[in-house]
This record gives structure tokens, sequence and C-alpha cells, in this order.
């Protein structure tokens, strides 16, 4: 089975947790496997489903770069939403 590395993106970290929850709550047998802080590892079937539970729980599911490092690398080089303001 192939996996996906995810990212789980909620209003707040309320919101990103009630995906876990809901998740554990519908499909006791797939367990997300976590990696690093923010993204988890999920069978590609999974896929669908988790994004629906995430929309449920006013959250995404977005594909995270498969080097993490690629992403902090790009944030710096677009300017922050703080800054935008």
């Amino acid at each position: 089975m192939r996996q996906l590395r995810v990212e789980i993106i909620g209003r707040d970290e309320f919101w990103k947790n009630a995906v876990l929850v809901e998740w554990q709550h519908q499909h006791p047998d797939k367990k997300l496997v976590p990696e690093g802080t923010k993204c988890y590892l999920i069978d590609q079937d999974w896929l669908a489903s988790l994004k629906d539970i995430a929309t449920e729980c006013n959250s995404t599911v977005t594909l995270a770069p498969e080097d993490p490092s690629r992403r902090s690398w790009i944030r710096q080089l677009l300017p922050s939403r703080d800054n935008a303001k």
C-alpha cells in the first residue's frame, strides 16, 4: 500500500485535534502515523475519507512535501501574512 505524507490544517489547534478524534472514532483500525510536528503518514486509499472528515471539522488536508525543509525554504521567500497587513 502506497503511503502519503499529509498535513492537517485547522482553523486552530482545537479543530485540528477534532479531525484526529473524529478519524479515530470513525476508523479505529486505521492509524494516522505522526511524521514530525504537523504531518501524518496515511495509506493513499484513506485520503478522500480524511478530507471529508477534515471538511466536517472546519479543516483541510493537503499533501505535504516529501522533503519538509523545502516547505520552510519556500516560506522564507514569501512574505508572511502578518507583514502583508
